[in-house]
Order: C-alpha cells, then structure tokens, then sequence
C-alpha cells in the first residue's frame, strides 16, 4: 500500500503512513522499514492472536537508517473506541514530532464491531472521530479503502470516516 504515491512524493519531502485496517500493516512495514524518511505505523490486533503473527509487535521500530520510523501499536481482541482513539493519539504526536509533508492513510473498516473477519468493537461514528484527529496534523492526505468485509455497514463507515475530514476543513 502507497508505494506508487510513495514514488511520486518522496522526492518532495518526508511520508506519513498510518494503517488503521485490523490487519498489520507488514508488507509497508517492510518496504520502509530501513528508510528515515517514511513514517510508518500500524494500528492492529495483536500479533499474538492475529496474522500475520510473526510481524507487529511494538519493538519493531525500524532497522538502520530507519531506526525509529516505525510505530507498532497493537491492540487486543474486542478494543473499543477509547482504547483505540488512545492509540491514534500515540501516532498523531509521533507524526507531529517526524514533520511530515504528507499522510497515507491505509483506511480499513474490519476494525467495526460487526465486521466478520476483524475482532475489535468500533462502531460507525467512531470513524469519524478518528478522521478528525488525523485531519488536524493538517498534511496534504492520501486516503486508501483496504480491509472491510461487513458490506452492509462498509459504505457508512467510509461516509463517517471522510466526514471527519471535511468537518476539520470547515472551521
């Protein structure tokens, strides 16, 4: 996930990546991992009890140049949303200190309570609450749709997630 756009900024100045699907991020996890100029972090199930098991765990913060780029935050099974908004806190002030030039945001909703595959317990407007967080780092954003297997809440929680991105730019 962003590495086409990543591409095509990297040129122009420092990256955040936040994945907020249920799943870890790995396969960005591992592209950036060793590059000081990306920003990575993940919110997922614990990689105790959720694949890919073996990547996401908080010690993971980088290799080499990329020592400290990245930021695991893993969550246990059935995290609402006070749990998870702390955890999308934790980023936007490691964010705020990297500086960057531009967000991605990985956008899964299987973090919804209803969702089949995923196992935390957010509910609609919580997407929304999140957004509005994210949207106050005040970066150019980049938004990816990924996980969400709960088709019949999926298009609302997108409604609500983008609504926390327009409502910022409103005021």
């Amino acid at each position: 996930m962003g590495k086409s756009f990543f591409l095509i900024v990297a040129p122009h100045g420092k990256v955040a990546i936040l994945d907020i699907d249920y799943h870890h991020g790995n396969g960005t996890q591992e592209f950036f991992e060793e590059r000081k100029y990306v920003f990575t972090s993940s919110i997922h199930g614990d990689p105790d009890f959720e694949y890919p098991y073996f990547w996401g765990y908080a010690d993971e913060k980088g290799r080499g140049q990329g020592r400290g780029t990245n930021l695991n935050l893993p969550l246990p099974r059935g995290t609402g949303a006070p749990a998870y908004l702390k955890a999308v806190d934790r980023f936007c002030r490691a964010a705020k200190q990297f500086q960057p030039e531009f967000l991605i945001v990985a956008a899964g909703f299987d973090t919804h309570k209803t969702d089949p595959i995923g196992g935390f317990s957010l509910q609609t407007p919580d997407y929304r609450k999140i957004a509005t967080r994210l949207a106050a780092l005040d970066v150019p954003t980049l938004i990816c749709q990924e996980g969400g297997y709960n088709t019949d809440v999926l298009g609302d929680c997108a409604h609500s997630f983008l609504s926390g991105f327009n409502d910022s730019s409103s005021t």
